[in-house]
């Protein structure tokens, strides 16, 4: 029996897993040593912190160090967020072949997929904050061209495999 509606969905509770708690652990280190890192170098930080970078990863913009606030707020409310979204996966988006059978190995794969791109994000925000606070204190170049590709194909990569691994579960 297939189920349509998001509201007949089963309500299945499924324990997190253990790479669920590895990566959890990881993007919030990531996240709590950036801000750290940032209060530990405050006071030593110019009134002029990078900004915003281009494509290339180079400073476009510079602005006041209270603009390095901005990062680690918008990753807090997205890690609350998500955190919560993880916690009833029965209102995700899934395939017309979703029934009862398969309700739990759908939600699992796709609380999984939502956990990894939750803490990868997490991970870029805390190394574009490190790197800000490096380029004003005068200890980094920028970014680099490497980093905005590298970025996309790591929040990419989760959700290709996800698809690719929802397409076995019948």
């Amino acid at each position: 029996m297939r189920i349509s509606n998001s509201l007949e969905r089963p309500k299945i509770k499924l324990l997190k897993t253990k790479s669920e708690w590895l990566f959890d652990i990881i993007g919030y280190s990531f996240y709590l040593g950036s801000l750290i890192f940032l209060l530990y170098n405050w006071n030593e930080l110019p009134d002029k912190v990078p900004a915003h970078y281009n494509a290339l990863g180079e400073v476009d913009r510079w602005g006041s160090k209270m603009e390095l606030l901005i990062l680690p707020i918008v990753a807090a409310f997205m890690a609350i967020f998500v955190q919560i979204l993880e916690k009833f996966p029965e209102s995700h988006n899934y395939p017309e072949r979703l029934n009862k059978e398969n309700a739990k190995a759908l939600y699992l794969l796709s609380r999984k997929m939502i956990n990894s791109i939750k803490n990868i994000c997490l991970m870029i925000f805390s190394l574009i904050l490190i790197e800000s606070v490096s380029i004003a204190l005068g200890w980094g170049n920028e970014l680099g061209g490497w980093f905005l590709p590298i970025a996309i194909l790591s929040t990419l990569i989760p959700i290709v495999i996800g698809i690719i691994k929802q397409k076995k579960i019948r």
